[in-house]
């Protein structure tokens, strides 16, 4: 399982829209979940947003911070999330974000204790998607980027997009010191193709987005879905993107796993002559 943080740079590179395709389209085995917690310290986008307002504030990530007073984030945590499927499975789940970012300055208890808790749950069959949007991965919500396995910078290929992104990833990289897995979710609305991106950049390109505006409402502000949504070119890349997510954190994780012990001298190796 995995722990997969999103950040963005300058102006709006759509990190909750694709963060809510990645949680859709994430792969899913029987009993296991995926969560997205909406931890941009800049304020929520998903109530208002592909939830349409219809739930109010008593669900989200400032009822945290009273729980972090009491010790009890994890208890509190699970109450928090809104299942977002038609079928109410409750294997895909939301922790909507601030709904106002004069809040964000009583969240700094909240952050480590909640970064030990994804990095719990997910060994327990639940994968975490973490929005931490423009400003997240930095000062004390940083946390949250440092303990994830991989960190997304979400990045339109527009020369905007890759100026930004430039400064962004320099003091990102500077900020985690290898202690995450930095790559790029390219969202393809410019003129610069992935090879130049990744030169540019310096980092891989993990996945690619289409740009499709009229699909990414659905999530972006709750649109109704156009006609064959799921089999559409933002959901079967959402889909391919999440599996090409997966697979990095297994090759990090592999490469980071301790080798296996040496047998004790003298003793017969199995299969050994």
């Amino acid at each position: 399982m995995a722990v997969v943080a999103l950040a963005g740079g300058l102006g709006a590179p759509g990190v909750t829209t694709t963060a809510m395709a990645l949680l859709m389209g994430w792969p899913l085995a029987q009993g296991h979940r995926v969560v997205l917690a909406e931890a941009d310290p800049d304020g929520g986008a998903i109530l208002p947003g592909a939830l349409q307002g219809t739930l109010d504030n008593s669900h989200g990530l400032r009822n945290l911070a009273v729980a972090a007073r009491q010790g009890q984030v994890t208890e509190a945590f699970w109450r928090q999330l809104v299942d977002v499927t038609d079928a109410e499975t409750r294997d895909r789940l939301v922790l909507p974000g601030l709904y106002d970012p004069a809040h964000a300055s009583a969240m700094e208890p909240v952050w480590r204790p909640l970064a030990a808790l994804f990095a719990g749950i997910e060994e327990h069959g639940h994968d975490v998607l973490v929005d931490l949007g423009r400003r997240g991965a930095f000062g004390a919500s940083g946390i949250l980027a440092q303990r994830a396995d991989v960190v997304l910078m979400v990045v339109r290929n527009t020369m905007r997009g890759l100026q930004g992104a430039q400064v962004r990833l320099k003091t990102l990289r500077e900020h985690l010191g290898g202690s995450a897995e930095i790559g790029i979710l390219l969202v393809d609305e410019g003129p610069y193709p992935k090879d130049e991106v990744r030169k540019h950049l310096e980092a891989p390109v993990v996945a690619v987005m289409p740009w499709r505006p009229k699909e990414a409402r659905v999530f972006s502000d709750g649109a109704e879905q156009p006609r064959r949504f799921e089999v559409g070119e933002l959901m079967r890349s959402a889909r391919s993107a999440a599996l090409r997510v997966r697979e990095l954190v297994e090759i990090r994780r592999s490469r980071l796993a301790p080798p296996p012990p040496e047998p004790p001298a003298g003793r017969v190796v199995s299969g050994a002559r």
